[in-house]
C-alpha cells in the first residue's frame, strides 16, 4: 500500500497522522517505509534529525538512481525505516517526482508520505489512496475545495465546538470520511515529550488502525 497524506492548511495535523499510520502500519507487516517531505517526522517522533541526505536531496539530483534512495533511510526499529526531508535548495526536475512514484509503488513495503500542504501531483497519481487531513474547520475545508487535488478519502480531525459535521465535509469534498481523530490532549503532550514512537496514544491508534492497514 503507497499512501501520500497532505493538507490544504498548515497546521492540519498532517505530519502527527502520516507518522501514526507509519507507527501501526509496523507494528503488523513486515516493513513500513515514513518518507518526510514535510520536514516534521523526527521531531514528531522523538528522534534525532539525520544529517545526512534525504528525500529532496535525490529529487533535486537529476543522475542519481532510484535505487539509492534506500540508502539514505534511517532505521527507527525491526520494521520502519524514514526517509528524511533533506536540506537541499537545489531546483527540482518535477519529472523526478514521477520516477520517485513509480519506485515507491513498486516497493515490497506499506509506504507513507507525509506531503505537508504541497504535494506533489505525481505522487498522487502514482499512490494507492491520497489522504486529505483536515480538521473540520470552514477555512481549512474550503481550500481543500479550492484545491486541484481530489482526495480519494478524508482524515478528519474532530474539535469541539466545530459546526461543521462529517457529513458536511463529505459533500463539500465530494470523498469519504475514512478515519476520524478527536483532539487530545495526550497526542499533544506526546509529541511536545518525543514520545510519539515509542507511546502512541490509544485516541490516535484507535482512531487510524483500519486506515493504516
Amino acid at each position: 500500500m503507497f499512501t501520500v497524506c497532505w493538507s490544504a492548511k498548515a497546521g492540519s495535523g498532517t505530519t502527527v497522522v502520516t507518522c501514526a499510520m507509519a507507527l501501526l502500519s509496523a507494528r503488523h507487516h513486515a516493513m513500513a517505509l515514513l518518507v518526510d517531505l514535510a520536514g516534521e517526522a523526527p521531531v514528531a517522533l522523538g528522534v534525532a534529525e539525520p544529517s545526512g541526505p534525504g528525500i529532496h536531496d535525490w529529487v533535486a539530483s537529476s543522475t542519481t538512481p532510484p535505487g539509492a534512495i534506500g540508502a539514505i533511510g534511517v532505521t527507527l526499529g525491526d520494521h520502519l525505516q524514514l526517509i528524511a526531508a533533506g536540506s537541499t535548495t537545489a531546483p527540482i526536475d518535477h519529472r523526478r517526482w514521477s520516477i520517485l512514484g513509480e519506485y515507491l509503488a513498486d516497493l515490497d513495503a506499506d509506504v507513507f508520505v507525509d506531503a505537508g500542504p504541497a504535494p506533489p501531483p505525481a505522487l498522487i497519481a502514482a499512490a494507492t489512496q491520497n489522504l486529505l487531513v483536515t480538521r473540520s474547520c470552514y477555512l481549512a475545508v474550503r481550500r481543500a475545495v479550492a484545491s486541484s487535488i481530489r482526495p480519494s478519502g478524508i482524515v478528519l480531525v474532530r474539535e469541539p465546538g466545530r459546526a461543521l459535521t462529517t457529513a458536511d465535509v463529505c459533500a463539500a469534498l465530494g470523498a469519504p470520511v475514512v478515519a476520524e481523530v478527536e483532539i487530545d490532549p495526550e497526542v499533544a503532550r506526546a509529541v511536545d515529550a518525543g514520545l510519539l514512537m515509542s507511546r502512541l496514544p490509544r485516541s490516535l491508534a484507535r482512531g487510524l488502525r483500519e486506515v493504516a492497514a
